[in-house]
C-alpha cells in the first residue's frame, strides 16, 4: 500500500535503515483488490520481499457482523489470513533467523506461539486505549455501542498478545507506562518517532504571511475525522471571527463525506495530494486536535522539521518530546485551542520563535537515528535469548535504546518482518 499514513510511514523508515546493515526477509500482505503497482513497488524499494494478496474484503458492516462471535476485536481478524498464517511458520520453523517482528497488534494473530527464534511486537499505538477513547467520544449510539465491545475485546486480547512476544517496542514513553500494566516492563522497550530531515529541512521556507491554518492526516481514519468535525464545529468560529482573512485547509487523502461537508468559503477540503510540503510551506500554524488516538503523530514532526508552529491537544501530541510554550502550544479545551491558533496567527513574533524551537527540536529525530536504535534493540533481544537458551539461565536484562548513540557492530542480523 502507498506510505501515506504514520504507521506506514514509520515502518518504511525503520525498514530502510534495517537492511542497510542486516538482512532483513519482509512478509508483506494485503486484502481488497490485488494492487500490482504496490507489489512492483515494493519489490523495487525492499528488494527480496514476500507479498501476499489475501483476498479479504474491505471491511463493512457485513464483514464485522460475519466476525461479531470471534473472542478477538475486529481490527485484529479482518487482517488473520490462513495464507499468511502458513508463510510466516514455514519462515521460522528452520531457525534460519536470529529474531522475528510482528509489525502492528493487527497482524499478531498470524504469528504462532512457541517459535524456535526470538519474537518482538511493533506496537504503533496501545490499541485498547485508542479504542476506549474512541467509544467515549461516540455520539452515534449503534457505533457507540460496536466500539464499546471493541473496547472490551481489544483490552483482553492486546494483554495476552503483549506477554505472547518475547519483547515489546513501543513508541513513546507514555505507551509503556499503560503496556507496564499488562506485562513486565523490563520486556518493553521504546523507540520514538522520527522524521525524514533531508526532506523536510530542505523545504523550509521563511514564515508565512497569510493567515493559513492546515490540518495533516489520512480523512479515512475516524480519530482524524471527529479531531476536524470538533475544530471546525467548536474552534475555528471563534479564530475566524478575530481574524477575518484566516482559512482553513484539511489536507489528507480519502476524505469522508463528513469530512467532504465541511467545505465553505473558508475551509477548504484537498483530498489526496502529491506531497503535503508545499502545503506546510504556505501554513503559519499546523493544529493537531485530537481528541482520541494513541501512539505518536508523525505529522508534527514533519510539520517542526519544516520550521512551522503548532498547535495541538495534550492527546495530540502525546508520546513526542515537546514543550509547551516553547517548541509547541498545547490546549486542550475549545476556547484555549482557539486563543493559542489567534495569538500565533496574530503574533508574528511569538510565532517565529515557535517555529525556530520547534525546527531544532525536530533535528534531533532523523529516522537514521531511530533505526539505528530499533536495531540495537533488535540485536539484545536476540543475542539475550539465545544466550539465556545456552546457559540455562536469564541474561542480564537489556539497557533502554534510549542509552545508545548508534547500533553495535555485532552484525549482519537476519530479521524476517511481517507487516
Amino acid at each position: 500500500m502507498p506510505v501515506d499514513t504514520g504507521g506506514k510511514i514509520r515502518s518504511y523508515n525503520i525498514l530502510r535503515g534495517l537492511t542497510a546493515r542486516n538482512e532483513v526477509a519482509l512478509l508483506s500482505y494485503y486484502g481488497g483488490e490485488r494492487d500490482g503497482n504496490y507489489e512492483r513497488e515494493i519489490a523495487d524499494h525492499l528488494p527480496g520481499a514476500v507479498t501476499i494478496h489475501t483476498g479479504i474484503p474491505d471491511s463493512s458492516a457485513i464483514d464485522y457482523l460475519r466476525r461479531l462471535a470471534s473472542p478477538a476485536p475486529y481490527a485484529v481478524t479482518k487482517f488473520t489470513s490462513p495464507r499468511v498464517r502458513r508463510t510466516i511458520k514455514g519462515l521460522l520453523a528452520d531457525g534460519g533467523f536470529d529474531v522475528a517482528v510482528c509489525d502492528f497488534l493487527s497482524a499478531s494473530l498470524n504469528f504462532h506461539g512457541n517459535t524456535r527464534i526470538p519474537t518482538t511486537l511493533f506496537q504503533h499505538n496501545v490499541e485498547s486505549a485508542l479504542w476506549d477513547r474512541q467509544q467515549k467520544h461516540e455520539s452515534n449510539p449503534v457505533k457507540r455501542l460496536a466500539f464499546t465491545l471493541e473496547a472490551i475485546k481489544m483490552r483482553r486480547y492486546e494483554r495476552a498478545a503483549v506477554r505472547r512476544f518475547d519483547h515489546v517496542i513501543a513508541v513513546s514513553e507514555n505507551d509503556r507506562q499503560i503496556m507496564k500494566t499488562m506485562t513486565d516492563e523490563s520486556r518493553i522497550s521504546v523507540v520514538p518517532t522520527g522524521v525524514d530531515l533531508s526532506k523536510y529541512q530542505a523545504a523550509t521556507a521563511t514564515s508565512a504571511r497569510k493567515p493559513l491554518v492546515i490540518f495533516l492526516g489520512s480523512m479515512d481514519w475516524e480519530a482524524n475525522i471527529d479531531a476536524v468535525e470538533y475544530f471546525c464545529r467548536e474552534i475555528w468560529p471563534r479564530v475566524h471571527s478575530r481574524v477575518p482573512g484566516a482559512r482553513f485547509r484539511i489536507v489528507g487523502r480519502n476524505p469522508h463525506p463528513r469530512i467532504n461537508r465541511l467545505a465553505s468559503a473558508d475551509i477548504e477540503v484537498t483530498g489526496t495530494v502529491p506531497s503535503v510540503i508545499e502545503h506546510l510551506r504556505e501554513a503559519a500554524v499546523v493544529v493537531v486536535p485530537l481528541r482520541v488516538g494513541g501512539g505518536t503523530r508523525l505529522k508534527i514532526f514533519e510539520a517542526m522539521a519544516m520550521g512551522k508552529a503548532v498547535v495541538s491537544t495534550s492527546i495530540g501530541a502525546e508520546g513526542l518530546d515537546v514543550h509547551h510554550e516553547r517548541d509547541i502550544l498545547l490546549a486542550d479545551t475549545a476556547e484555549s485551542f482557539a486563543d493559542s491558533t489567534i495569538a500565533l496567527l496574530r503574533d508574528i513574533e511569538l510565532r517565529e520563535r515557535i517555529e525556530r524551537a520547534a525546527a531544532e527540536l525536530a533535528a534531533q529525530y532523523d529516522w537514521s537515528v531511530i533505526a539505528g536504535r530499533f536495531e540495537q534493540i533488535l540485536m539484545r533481544v536476540a543475542d539475550k535469548l539465545v544466550g539465556a537458551a545456552l546457559c540455562g539461565r536469564p541474561s542480564p536484562p537489556a539497557r533502554d535504546a534510549a542509552e545508545g548513540e548508534a547500533a553495535t557492530e555485532a552484525g549482519p542480523y537476519r530479521a524476517a518482518i511481517n507487516t
